[in-house]
């Protein structure tokens, strides 16, 4: 009897994608990185968003940045610290210290001044995750909400929208309170306010402190829980961990 083609075996085993030799390959890396530049910064990142981590690899394409596991990026800098003459980096392993909770190193040659005044202007607004807190009540009016199709009526009222077609235009019949200033979003209501195109979340790095070769280590902020306002965030920063993105291609 012919074998189907449907009979096919499926692993159900679970292995690590990467081992001592990708941990070692970054450790590498960022020594080699602590030599050639000038400056290492630490930042923490709120409201963690993987596709705005990867346009700031394009914007700063001469730097070089780190989203590795926090205990692989300490051991590089300490490896690094050792290995350098005692002048040269002393206090490099208050860096390392400092890596607690959602953070990442940026290696560059750019003026102290210019890294500051940009890391201190850019943000991007983004859809917020369950967890969010919100900072102000958000109510949606009763009437057409023609932004909707037809066909998701159904799906919003599984949300909790007090909805129904008119004419095949979706209409809230009374008004709704999406969230109140103050509480976290449930799933439900983080899924309503990306259905209505109202992102809530800020996406921003704080530099922490600097280390840089000739003026040594620079604190700037006291470290606080910077982690994601989200539920969601969590496996997002897990996966961006285990994908160190830097200015070069996939390690």
């Amino acid at each position: 009897m012919p074998k189907s083609k449907r009979d096919q075996k499926i692993s159900l085993t679970k292995t690590d994608r990467k081992g001592l030799a990708w941990k070692q390959h970054i450790v590498e890396d960022i020594k080699f990185c602590v030599s050639k530049y000038t400056h290492i910064y630490v930042f923490s990142v709120h409201n963690m968003r993987n596709t705005l981590l990867k346009e700031l690899r394009t914007k700063w394409k001469d730097s070089r940045f780190f989203f590795g596991k926090n205990r692989i990026m300490q051991l590089g800098l300490n490896e690094a610290a050792k290995e350098m003459a005692e002048n040269i980096g002393e206090d490099l392993h208050k860096l390392a210290v400092r890596l607690n909770g959602q953070c990442g190193l940026l290696f560059t040659d750019h003026a102290k001044d210019i890294v500051l005044d940009w890391f201190k202007d850019y943000s991007a607004l983004e859809y917020a995750r369950s967890g969010h807190e919100c900072k102000e009540a958000i109510v949606l009016p009763a009437g057409p909400c023609e932004e909707f199709s037809h066909a998701i009526e159904p799906h919003l009222r599984k949300l909790g929208l007090p909805t129904k077609l008119e004419r095949g235009v979706v209409s809230l019949y009374k008004e709704y309170r999406v969230c109140e200033a103050g509480s976290c979003l449930t799933p439900e209501q983080a899924k309503i306010l990306k259905l209505c195109n109202m992102p809530i979340a800020t996406f921003r790095l704080l530099i922490k402190c600097l280390w840089s070769k000739k003026a040594g280590f620079e604190g700037f902020v006291e470290d606080t829980d910077t982690s994601d306002s989200g539920n969601g965030a969590d496996d997002e920063m897990d996966k961006t961990l285990d994908t160190p993105m830097d200015n070069e291609e996939s390690e």
